[in-house]
């Protein structure tokens, strides 16, 4: 429950059609089951209390009576136990049946939520039986009890707020105006489905899209319940095809033709952050919903921390799955292709200068110039590829320049930096045996001079080779590799980059490329600033600021939900179990909040670049961030850990 995650279950259990007393039995099995799981929420199909497939039974009265008490004798069951469970079942209210949804917690019937949608075509005929619940929320009596009857109730937990339920029932989903629509603007953020969807040929594949779908759209937390072995195979058959969904992510699907339980955890922060951004996303007046509180009987400011047994992607800006990830590879690629070319266009532009050192970000960016001036139909010759030796380039990455431009066909030229740099250091002062920060920036800058006096000369335009982690990180020199004419990298995530040139390698045809891509790859990352140690790149970046897929999931996590650094840190240790210590990650989180905050003001004026992905540090799009905001909330957070 902290951080707000919460555990929740679809469940099926074995039934016999018209006997109450056994299916309630069978469901407390189940209900015994999830409290030793800790499971805060357990969704059971469609009429499991009589069974969906009673037909003409319903009618009868010793069964409705039957399933009445039976709702509560499984609420009596549930007065010591914690879980929130919705079980469906036939109720009479003034002289009409209705194919309801009792939500039971803590000994409590909370409230009945009758379903709207009532098919009646093909092999279903409820309408036979059951009148529609479109219904706004009224007192009743059952068992003695006065609680709201209605299909627009909704249940809220006391400690833990962000926990809303609403209910739909089955075809409630099928239909084009879904109550979970209303449910969800007015507040819902978890949406429970009692289903009885009988099995067809493709029909299991129909219905999880349509439940990721309807999670998507909704961005809530959506649980499917389907009916399954027990029920009547007159006529059809039932799967328990059970679905836990999350803003569009399945999480969780049971194996068809098997009655059980499934369970997973909902992020309700993450779902709360996205909402929260998200303007579109319009409330509407709930005058017209009920909503009915109820507690876990926890102490809201001290929420247990339950383990998490969901996927945490140490890689969340890079698809595990191949044919995926190589898709991404290719929308990223024509992304920043087409920016490229679109901004060269405007301009009549013919040349295009990059400052090349045998690099990753480099590499890529000499690549997507290339691909920019192959759909415009320029000589590559207009493409001015530079090198620009000094005190820390090895031999290695100056070959893999070389060959890159050569590989490519662009034009190359090679200009030493080391005199003019030595000639500054004279200038301001400096010792040239100093390797400090003004070392360091005194190279940035004279190559970014470089650059843009040649761009001038030849009528040309800078293209930039920064990646989104490294300004994240302010890892650039302010005025110097910061600046370009437009950054075709500046929302790609280091860990991403090297996935794309990858994908360049892969694809090529030219064994030469492919080989030297392969050796950019095999490269460690640096700037190389300083004077390598024999011969060898004595400057390594992830020694200094830390391992960038560390930095990368801060990175995702911070920008992308708004998530406080516990939390992060609890995701962290998680993803990256056995690979880091906790101190470790704790010690890089840290670093990545003390340089995100204190860097703002390079990131204020970046240049023009695309965004290619859901995360993106332009001041113009994603992030508008004051350069002199304190981080002295987030890392008291820290120190706490």
């Amino acid at each position: 429950m902290k951080h707000g995650f919460i555990r929740v279950a679809a469940a099926t259990p074995v039934i016999r059609v018209a006997d109450c007393g056994y299916n309630a039995d069978k469901i407390i099995e189940l209900i015994e089951e999830a409290q030793k799981q800790e499971i805060k929420l357990v969704v059971f199909p469609e009429l499991c209390v009589t069974g969906y497939t009673c037909g003409d039974l319903f009618l009868q009265d010793t069964l409705l009576r039957g399933a009445m008490e039976s709702v509560k004798t499984i609420a009596d069951y549930t007065k010591d136990l914690a879980p929130v469970i919705v079980v469906g079942f036939p109720y009479l209210v003034k002289g009409k049946l209705y194919n309801t949804a009792a939500v039971i917690q803590g000994g409590r019937i909370l409230g009945l939520v009758p379903k709207i949608s009532i098919p009646n075509y093909t092999e279903f005929y409820e309408a036979r039986h059951f009148t529609s619940g479109n219904e706004e929320p009224f007192l009743i009596k059952f068992m003695g009890e006065e609680i709201y009857f209605g299909s627009r109730i909704l249940f809220q937990c006391s400690e833990m707020p962000e926990f809303i339920l609403g209910i739909e029932i089955c075809e409630d989903l099928w239909i084009p105006q879904s109550p979970s629509i209303s449910h969800c603007i007015a507040g819902a953020s978890v949406i429970a489905n009692l289903s009885a969807s009988d099995e067809l040929t493709g029909k299991d594949s129909f219905r999880r899209e349509l439940v990721k779908n309807q999670s998507a759209k909704l961005v809530c937390g959506y649980l499917y319940a389907d009916a399954g072995e027990g029920e009547s195979t007159t006529d059809v058959v039932f799967a328990g095809h059970n679905l836990i969904a999350e803003n569009g992510t399945l999480l969780a699907e049971s194996v068809t033709f098997e009655n059980g339980m499934i369970s997973t955890e909902l992020d309700l922060g993450k779902l709360k952050s996205e909402r929260r951004r998200m303007h579109t996303y319009l409330g509407q007046n709930t005058n017209t919903y009920q909503v009915i509180p109820f507690t876990f009987g926890e102490d809201a400011n001290t929420l247990p921390e339950i383990s998490l047994s969901r996927y945490i992607d140490s890689a969340p800006f890079v698809p595990s799955d191949k044919a995926d990830r190589e898709k991404r590879c290719r929308d990223i690629i024509n992304i920043q292709a087409l920016g490229l070319k679109t901004r060269l266009a405007h301009i009549n532009g013919r040349c295009a200068v990059v400052g090349i050192s045998g690099g990753l970000d480099s590499t890529l960016a000499l690549l997507i110039t290339d691909k920019a001036f192959e759909l415009l139909g320029y000589d590559k010759k207009g493409i001015i590829a530079v090198t620009m030796p000094c005190f820390g380039t090895t031999d290695r990455t100056y070959q893999n320049a070389i060959d890159l431009a050569g590989c490519l066909g662009v034009t190359f030229l090679e200009i030493p930096i080391r005199d003019a740099v030595e000639l500054h250091f004279n200038d301001i002062g400096h010792d040239r045996n100093l390797h400090d920060l003004t070392f360091e920036n005194s190279q940035a800058r004279e190559r970014t001079q470089v650059l843009m006096d040649l761009a001038g000369k030849y009528n040309g335009f800078v293209v930039g080779t920064g990646d989104m982690s490294e300004l994240a990180l302010g890892w650039a020199t302010y005025n110097g590799d910061h600046m370009s004419m437009y950054g075709v990298n500046a929302s790609v995530p280091k860990t991403l980059v090297r996935y794309l040139v990858e994908y360049f390698a892969d694809s090529t045809s030219d064994q030469k490329l492919g080989e030297v891509l392969r050796d950019v790859l095999d490269t460690p990352v640096s700037p190389e600033l300083l004077p390598p140690k024999d011969g060898e790149i004595s400057q390594k970046t992830e020694d200094i600021v830390g391992p960038y897929e560390l930095h990368d999931f801060f990175l995702y996590y911070v920008l992308r939900f708004g998530f406080e650094p516990s939390k992060i840190y609890r995701l962290t240790k998680i993803a990256f179990a056995n690979r880091y210590e906790d101190k470790v990650m704790l010690k890089w989180l840290k670093v990545f909040y003390q340089r995100f905050f204190t860097q703002q003001f390079k990131r204020s004026c970046l240049p023009d670049g695309p965004k290619v992905g859901s995360v993106s540090v332009s001041p113009r799009g994603d992030l508008r961030m004051p350069s002199d905001a304190s981080a002295a909330l987030w890392m008291k957070e820290l120190d706490r850990l």
